[in-house]
């Protein structure tokens, strides 16, 4: 009989897209908190898709995605890859993500082979210990009564079990009507090791991007977040680059701001740290950030 798979390894297998023509892949999608395919699952899948199609010595060191659509997690999504660029220095990625015959999704990725340059970055901000902060199953029953159903704390848990992800401070649903600075910070890692391929531990740190970013949006006004159900949202649109390598097996501190909101949109940036200081991503995203209406 085989053994159950781990919950990092049923992630793996998320992002082990099924080639079904040379530029076209096909994906299975995972429940998530809310009904509709996490933002951050179908960005991975997407840059697994066009990394698939670049040599190995080129890495990805950007990537720029709208979100079209809600996703539907019981169908299979098809990624297109359409080889825009194949440059001596760079390549370029176009990849769209369709389900019911309709686009979910649009990537543009670049790649770049290795080069000896100018450096400099910001420093890494102060951050607790991560080994000193609370697992996801210790902090989040403590706020199973604020969760908006009876099945909201199984539905984090399990969308946290495969990726160690720790908050430095209070989260937005541990302070609800309270207002805060717009800034939060959490340190992540999977739930166990992963093969020395660079391309996976850039798609899992994509993953990842998507699950916290909005927190800072949420601060600056005291709600509690989709699983409160105080506001409702989505990605609209994210962008990311990867600066100096990182493995996503080992602690990266994702320091989050959010610099303005308006018009039912929420912009946040992000900056994941590997726990030496080197500055190893820069993200932007925009959310749909609303407050509910009450019926009637």
């Amino acid at each position: 009989m085989n053994e159950p798979m781990t919950p990092l390894e049923e992630l793996l297998a998320l992002l082990d897209l099924e080639r079904i023509e040379e530029d076209i892949f096909r994906g299975t999608s995972r429940d998530a908190v809310i009904p509709r395919v996490f933002g951050g699952q179908v960005a991975a899948q997407a840059l697994v898709a066009a990394g698939r199609t670049v040599p190995d010595d080129r890495p990805p060191h950007s990537l720029h995605a709208y979100f079209l659509r809600p996703g539907d997690p019981g169908r299979p999504i098809v990624y297109t890859v359409d080889r825009i660029r194949d440059g001596r220095s760079f390549t370029t990625r176009r990849v769209v993500a369709v389900q019911h015959g309709r686009p979910i999704f649009h990537l543009s990725a670049s790649f770049q082979v290795h080069e000896e340059g100018l450096e400099h970055q910001e420093p890494m901000p102060d951050a607790p210990d991560p080994l000193a902060l609370p697992t996801a199953a210790e902090l989040l029953p403590r706020y199973a009564d604020r969760f908006g159903g009876p099945d909201v704390l199984d539905k984090l848990l399990e969308a946290r079990a495969a990726v160690d992800l720790r908050y430095a401070d209070e989260p937005p649903f541990g302070s609800v009507g309270e207002v805060r600075e717009p800034r939060s910070q959490v340190w992540f890692r999977t739930n166990g090791k992963l093969a020395d391929d660079p391309l996976l531990h850039v798609c899992l740190a994509t993953y990842v991007s998507d699950m916290t970013l909005l927190d800072s949006v949420l601060l600056a006004h005291g709600r509690g977040g989709w699983a409160v159900g105080d506001v409702v949202g989505a990605s609209l649109d994210h962008a990311m680059w990867f600066h100096r390598p990182f493995r996503a097996d080992e602690w990266l501190l994702y320091d989050q701001e959010s610099p303005t909101s308006q018009g039912g949109r929420g912009l946040a940036r992000g900056r994941i740290f590997t726990v030496e200081g080197s500055l190893a991503v820069s993200v932007i995203q925009e959310g749909l950030v609303r407050v509910p209406h009450p019926r009637g």
